[in-house]
């Protein structure tokens, strides 16, 4: 690894964000979303607390308290920010964030061409999947922050909405499989490790769900018919008010939603996109289909394109034989999240590019929108 590799992933967090005005850094619109300002610091945090602390001799914070500011989830290293209050911090400013990032970069340097070991050289790998990770959430939730603005506004292209080919389906045949990381390449720890699965006869559709064939759902009543939905879906539709996927706009019989670049009028070929695990689910039932499971999913993503969404699977999050949990703090990364929550599979457009590969997985709550998230059926 380079100076140059790590400062090409660095840059693009800003680059995402070059075309921002600075209120537009600080809001929060919901406690599962995260303000701009915050991944930026965040990102810088994760630098400073598992490289330059433990690694660069006479190393002086930034700022004492920015520990405490921007740390988001690992409880080993302290106290931090309650979560939905991530968007009252004026302080410190935005102008403040790019200067912690600067000198971030300036000590990260120090280290990298000063000669690492192994153990430092992966724990800066990791960090730097880690903003690529965030690269992605900076984008959607920037998404979810600007659609409560009645301007709409337009801030960045990133062609959410890109044509898809393919049409029918794969059949995969009877076996017993492996799935799982292999090779010498980075990986996350719970893509491990490679282990066998039986999977019976079964075939995967090889395109997504399009906007059109969804809108088909929307109007047949699959928002008032609790049949196709599960228990849990199905108060989640009533509490909440769901009608349609989110950012859809349903005017006057025609047909909307609210990208990045403003709103636009839908492209009912595009692959859906922002659907929750229970609309995946209702829809596919609706269908008379089924998701995927994670192993299915990945066996066949050798023969279709993927890459434009995430993509809910039928999968549970949890650990894969033989899981290793990292120690320390680092070991809160993934391991204590493998409960109430479903695999994704992919990438989508929002995913930085050389992040993702087939054995990815990402997990959501089965009720979050927010990603950039598809359907890909399953059926016998």
């Amino acid at each position: 690894m380079t100076f140059k590799d790590y400062i090409q992933i660095r840059e693009r967090s800003e680059q995402l964000c070059s075309h921002l005005e600075t209120e537009d850094f600080v809001i929060q619109a919901a406690e599962h979303v995260s303000p701009v300002k915050w991944h930026l610091a965040h990102t810088s945090w994760f630098f400073e607390t598992f490289v330059l602390k433990p690694y660069l001799m006479d190393y002086k914070e930034f700022h004492p308290d920015f520990s405490y500011f921007f740390n988001s989830y690992y409880n080993a290293v302290g106290a931090r920010t309650v979560r939905n209050q991530r968007g009252l911090m004026t302080r410190p400013t935005t102008e403040e964030v790019f200067d912690y990032r600067g000198f971030i970069d300036e000590q990260m340097k120090l280290i990298i061409e000063g000669g690492m070991t192994a153990e430092v050289e992966d724990t800066i790998r990791l960090g730097l999947n880690h903003e690529q990770q965030h690269q992605e959430l900076l984008v959607t939730d920037l998404k979810y922050n600007l659609w409560l603005n009645p301007l709409l506004p337009a801030v960045l292209n990133i062609k959410e909405y890109p044509k898809q080919e393919g049409s029918g389906w794969i059949n995969i045949r009877e076996d017993i499989y492996e799935i799982g990381h292999v090779g010498e390449g980075f990986c996350y720890d719970n893509e491990c490790s490679r282990h066998k699965v039986y999977l019976e006869d079964v075939q995967i559709a090889s395109k997504l769900v399009s906007n059109r064939e969804y809108l088909e759902f929307v109007h047949a009543g699959g928002y008032e018919n609790p049949e196709y939905w599960h228990s849990d879906g199905w108060a989640w539709v009533q509490q909440e008010g769901i009608g349609t996927p989110l950012y859809w706009m349903l005017e006057n019989g025609a047909a909307y939603y609210y990208t990045l670049d403003g709103k636009k009028e839908m492209d009912l070929d595009a692959p859906l996109a922002h659907v929750s695990f229970y609309e995946a689910a209702a829809y596919a039932e609706w269908a008379g289909c089924r998701l995927p499971t994670e192993a299915e999913w990945e066996i066949g993503s050798k023969r279709f394109s993927w890459g434009e969404r995430w993509e809910w699977t039928n999968s549970a999050y949890l650990p894969y034989p033989r899981y290793q949990k990292a120690p320390g703090a680092i070991g809160e990364y993934n391991g204590k999240f493998m409960v109430n929550q479903m695999v994704l599979r992919g990438a989508s457009v929002a995913t930085s590019p050389g992040h993702s590969r087939s054995t990815y997985r990402n997990f959501f709550h089965p009720q979050y929108q927010w990603q950039f998230s598809g359907i890909r059926l399953c059926k016998k």
